[in-house]
């Protein structure tokens, strides 16, 4: 596969690097020097960032280290051209900012059929997923969870695609037992992806997890407007989302 590689050398954790893209979408990945290897021998590997359609594109520095950018068009055809320049940057502290306050969280997609969509692991079901999904049902909001979705022989990747597609707002519970999930990974990066076109709004919810172990799996989502479940219960989260989804819904 042919693909650019920006060389950005060592990085302090933090940094902001800026992607500027010219021509078509591309793939767009922060890949540390060991990952960087496996990427170049067609290897599975981990990076950071996905598939940009608009730029720049922005990712930060999640440790201290030799980093690489590298740009791809995936196998499609097209032609883009990159650059790369540094920015200096910091991560938000987690703080409860309440949802309400933030402009245009919901966005209001006229052929949306679910108001909310749930992405998790299985082993979190009981104590978070599950009981968040009815509390949001009954509070009003149409909702795509597995369990109220999926019937005998549907296609779990299929499914999936239109859950995610067809939603105006994800919900993403982060949590370990996540974080080792093929299946999680693969609604994230959809979810992720839809983020960044600015056609879906992203809420993780953090379960059982510290800022670093987050930062540790992904700069870009600890760095976004986050809920907790240490600091808040699942109603008490339930109750946000109802009101800011049913808020905006109104307004509109």
């Amino acid at each position: 596969m042919q693909f650019i590689k920006h060389d950005l050398g060592h990085r302090t954790g933090g940094e902001i690097v800026e992607v500027i893209l010219k021509g078509s979408a591309a793939n767009v990945r922060l890949i540390d020097s060991s990952n960087f290897q496996y990427f170049r021998s067609g290897r599975r590997h981990r990076y950071f960032g996905g598939h940009a359609k608009k730029s720049p594109v922005r990712l930060q520095i999640p440790s201290a280290g030799h980093w690489y950018v590298t740009v791809d068009m995936g196998g499609y055809a097209g032609r883009v051209e990159s650059s790369v320049r540094m920015l200096p940057g910091k991560l938000r502290p987690f703080v409860d900012t309440p949802l309400s306050t933030i402009p245009s969280l919901v966005r209001n997609e006229q052929d949306a059929q679910f108001d909310v969509f749930i992405s998790h692991a299985t082993e979190d079901k009981e104590d978070v997923v599950t009981p968040l999904a009815v509390a949001l049902q009954a509070g009003g909001l149409s909702v795509w969870y597995d369990d109220f979705e999926l019937g005998i022989g549907d296609s779990l990747r299929q499914k999936i695609d239109q859950g995610i597609t067809s939603s105006r707002f994800a919900i993403v519970v982060l949590s370990k037992s996540f974080f080792d999930k093929g299946w999680s990974n693969y609604e994230l990066d959809g979810l992720v992806t839809r983020a960044i076109d600015g056609d879906q709004t992203l809420l993780p919810i953090w379960h059982g997890l510290t800022k670093d172990e987050v930062v540790s799996y992904s700069p870009s989502l600890a760095d976004k407007i986050a809920r907790n479940t240490t600091t808040q219960t699942v109603e008490e989260i339930a109750d946000e989302i109802i009101e800011t989804v049913l808020g905006e819904a109104v307004e509109i």
